[in-house]
């Protein structure tokens, strides 16, 4: 039982507000340590511990070299890039514009426009807070000051801005992909009719609160000298770069001409292409984009090597064989695991990032998706519309402190909390959509 209490201790250190990295590290030393005693005796102060837990950690650095090599994880830095770059291009602002004075005369129009801002963000850039913190900056001020539903407003927002979570080229995908061992297109590929299903739904979503309470989302009244094919022409003006850098990384990627990590190459260089036409590249943003990177990067490898060492000991204290032997062995095998995983991910998600669980939680699941005779692709496009919906869970969803951190003083924690519900529940309708009908999306179970 040593591993399963680890997991828990781990738990509830990351709860308390320890380093995420620093946790797992600690977390699989110390329990090694208990894992590997070999004899202890009454009258004795110290733990005799046995060569193997030093030839199991003697094992670390060629985990890490392995890491550092892997061909898969170096779209990460590229794409977290590309998508720095695009955010200080000021792409949300030329696109929440243009496509607010497109749909702003319709009512819920500009809620709606966010949702498609957001789409286009999220399949040209994938950084939730960079999307949710512009979108919140531009959108939400219009929003409220045109009598716009606050609930409804924030709601929007933190729903399309972590859209980058499932609507390649998403950081969380390649992650899954590396750890189920699946080509990362392949996930690009299965996870767009799903990202694609959960926009029409937000956006019908919008539309039917606007129609049944009219004062919910307003129309927004325009410049009459615009005509509507000069707003037609604006808004593909805007639309037309990112969307030629989009069919540029993902149509490559699709179609077998290049890999994830080159056509995210190609991408980061497109991405500075277009911040020089909006005459918004310099040295500065490139120097300060490439630091921000290297940031984050450093925070995904490090909780990627704690989690390497955690998952090493958990395996050697024999919990998967426990955890195999449970999942496996429950009545309604196939349904109840999956109620059971989704569950726990989900639950998982209110506390602690999608690198943990993708890292930790995962790779305990796989052996019974093996077991079970599940479709590794369809699995892996279920967690990930999971730990989409982790971003918006209260209290500790992520994109709620992106947002709560632009909002004007007006708008209360509990308005986000509100307005997000009804959007987590949509996302849990299309969840369950694609567990019930994979067919719909592509998938064989």
């Amino acid at each position: 039982m040593t591993g399963i209490i680890m997991f828990f201790a781990a738990l509830v250190m990351l709860t308390i507000g320890y380093p995420v990295a620093f946790t797992f590290g600690s977390v699989s030393i110390f329990f090694g340590i208990i894992a590997a005693v070999v004899e202890l005796q009454s009258d004795a102060t110290l733990i005799l511990v046995s060569e193997e837990f030093f030839q199991m950690f003697s094992m670390m650095p060629f985990r890490i070299y392995t890491i550092m090599n892997n061909t898969i994880l170096m779209a990460i830095p590229l794409f977290i890039y590309m998508g720095i770059i695009l955010q200080k291009s000021d792409l949300a602002e030329r696109l929440l514009e243009a496509m607010g004075a497109l749909f702003g005369k319709i009512r819920g129009g500009v809620a709606v426009s966010t949702v498609l801002v957001g789409t286009l963000l999220a399949a040209s850039t994938g950084v939730v807070g960079a999307s949710v913190v512009a979108m919140g900056v531009i959108s939400l001020p219009v929003m409220l000051k045109y009598g716009y539903s606050k609930r409804l407003s924030t709601g929007t927002i933190c729903a399309a801005g972590t859209l980058g979570q499932i609507i390649p080229p998403s950081i969380v995908l390649i992650i899954l992909g590396d750890v189920f061992q699946q080509p990362v297109g392949d996930l690009f590929q299965a996870a767009v009719w799903p990202g694609l299903a959960l926009v029409v739904c937000y956006v019908i979503y919008i539309l039917c609160v606007s129609f049944f309470n009219k004062d919910a989302a307003p129309p927004i009244p325009l410049d009459d000298d615009v005509t509507r094919s000069q707003n037609i022409k604006k808004a593909l003006i805007a639309i037309l770069p990112p969307l030629t850098l989009i069919v540029m990384v993902l149509g490559s990627i699709f179609a077998g001409i290049a890999t994830p990590t080159e056509s995210a190459s190609v991408g980061s260089v497109g991405a500075m292409v277009l911040a020089a036409m909006y005459r918004k590249l310099s040295w500065r943003v490139i120097e300060e984009s490439a630091l921000e990177t290297v940031k984050i990067t450093a925070m995904v490898f490090a909780i990627l090597i704690g989690a390497t060492a955690f998952s090493m000991v958990f395996v050697y204290s024999g919990a998967d064989y426990i955890v195999e032997d449970v999942l496996t062995n429950l009545p309604g095998q196939k349904w109840t695991f999956l109620l059971l995983s989704m569950a726990a991910i989900m639950l998982l998600g209110f506390f602690i990032d999608f690198i943990e669980i993708s890292y930790i939680v995962v790779p305990i699941l796989l052996p019974i998706v093996d077991i079970i005779g599940l479709n590794p692709l369809w699995f892996a496009i279920l967690i990930a519309m999971n730990l989409q919906t982790s971003f918006l869970t209260p209290p500790f969803g992520f994109s709620l402190f992106y947002l709560k951190g632009v909002c004007p003083p007006e708008v209360r924690t509990t308005d986000l909390y509100r307005g997000v519900i009804p959007f987590i529940i949509i996302q849990a309708l299309v969840l369950l959509s694609i567990v019930i009908f994979p067919e719909v999306y592509g998938f064989s179970q």
